[in-house]
């Protein structure tokens, strides 16, 4: 049996937490020290299943790791055995992990090849890797899928510099694609390429390391190849997506968190997106976001009176990872509003869990949810229920937490594949929760 949470609900949380490093952020990161043989030192790197598995990853393909403190590594990838990519083990370990899609990048780029299983990871729909792969091949790498093992191998003598246009702005797919062009011949000019914070801090690290990239922060990417790029030294942003969850948390227990050294500049209009569900929240000493206590919170309609949208975008629109934050916490709220999932066709297939707690929803297709806010006047009450993947859990977990009564929450290994240590934070802050193995 794997194990679960049990959460008594009805407790206000309170009190102050500090967010860990950022997931999507350092899953690009420690794949970027495949592209130098001098040492990298990373710093605020959370230490969840998914990044823990991508370091011990790097560790079997021949990078030498070393750990200086919680959340603080040193990579140092001048070992580097290809051979080891081509078999069996890697083979099975590598499609654990979606993240391990951008080692191909930086070992392509360095190396001249790279192997990759198709990768896992949510099951929220289609994922598809044609934007990587198309992006190698515009660089002049050869290109070959094994179907009987779904393996991806990709090889080229010497990558050229090119113009591309990517047919999806893929945030992983751009910085696979900017790591290897970091070493490639000539220039590379990425148009519609992804700009996330997160995609910003992979290029302002290679730039560290030597590296010449220009446009970092907008859609137009131009990377100037070099011979070689040295070792550096990195610290990983605070993860957009654990504050957003604390923010509908404290809204939904009408807690009064402070959230410490959010990166306010990084969040985006993420801040924004709660403000119009009628959650306050200020910036205090400088970089930390406290919302305070709620009795109730109104959500905003257009100008023109029709009901307010929530939809995910590419940067600098609303991230996908937090549409079920969002969806969950209007549930609560005085007055109703249409969630739009865009990106992924199964990630709102955790709404039924949430209507047999109590909760008004109208799943209108795969994409689209209206959700008619309670306003308190009734509580969800604590039903069991299962985690499918990391977003819709946690948003599981924060109706666990406002509801009535007791709730179980099964396959939680979901929540721990993005969330550290997530219930002794919570207890902390005074939430009734325990891991039942």
């Amino acid at each position: 049996m794997s194990a679960k949470f049990e959460i008594i609900g009805g407790h206000q949380l309170k009190g102050e937490v500090i967010p860990q490093g950022a997931k999507n952020e350092a899953l690009q990161i420690l794949c970027a020290v495949l592209l130098t043989p001098e040492r990298v030192e990373i710093e605020n790197i959370p230490e969840i299943i998914d990044v823990l598995k991508l370091i011990d990853l790097l560790g079997e393909v021949g990078v030498k790791v070393e750990k200086l403190g919680k959340g603080h590594y040193a990579f140092t990838a001048g070992q580097v055995d290809l051979n080891y990519l081509t078999t069996a083990e890697y083979k099975s370990n590598a499609a654990k992990l979606r993240g391990s899609i951008m080692m191909v990048g930086p070992l392509l780029g360095r190396f001249g090849v790279g192997y990759i299983p198709k990768p896992g990871g949510d099951k929220i729909g289609r994922r598809r890797l044609d934007t990587h792969f198309q992006g190698f091949i515009n660089l002049g790498a050869q290109f070959n899928y094994d179907a009987n093992d779904s393996f991806y191998s990709v090889k080229a003598e010497k990558l050229k510099g090119t113009f591309m246009l990517l047919d999806e702005a893929s945030v992983t797919g751009t910085a696979n694609i900017v790591m290897a062009a970091a070493l490639a011949d000539g220039t590379t000019t990425i148009y519609n390429a992804a700009c996330e914070p997160y995609l910003q801090q992979l290029c302002k690290m290679i730039n560290s390391m030597g590296g010449k990239i220009e446009g970092i922060g907008s859609n137009l990417l131009t990377i100037h190849g070099v011979t070689s790029l040295k070792g550096c030294h990195h610290r990983c942003l605070p993860d957009m997506i654990e504050i957003g969850s604390f923010i509908g948390m404290a809204a939904m227990t009408k807690g009064d968190i402070t959230i410490k050294n959010v990166g306010y500049q990084h969040l985006g209009i993420m801040p924004e997106i709660f403000r119009r569900m009628g959650i306050q929240m200020e910036l205090v000493n400088g970089d930390d976001l406290h919302i305070p206590s709620q009795e109730h919170y109104e959500i905003e309609s257009f100008i023109d009176g029709s009901i307010m949208t929530i939809s995910d975008a590419p940067w600098p629109g609303f991230t996908p990872d937090l549409i079920s934050i969002a969806l969950v916490t209007a549930t609560q709220a005085r007055g109703s509003v249409l969630i739009h999932q865009k990106m992924f066709e199964s990630r709102l297939f955790f709404v039924d869990k949430l209507i047999d707690m109590g909760a008004q929803i109208i799943l209108c297709d795969p994409h689209r949810a209206t959700v008619i806010g309670l306003d308190r006047k009734s509580t969800l009450k604590g039903v069991t229920m299962s985690s499918p993947d990391i977003r819709a859990g946690v948003a599981l977990l924060i109706a666990a937490l406002s509801a009535k009564g007791k709730s179980t929450i099964q396959n939680i290994e979901q929540i721990d594949r993005g969330y550290q240590d997530i219930e002794a934070r919570l207890t902390a802050l005074g939430a009734e929760i325990r891991r039942v193995d």
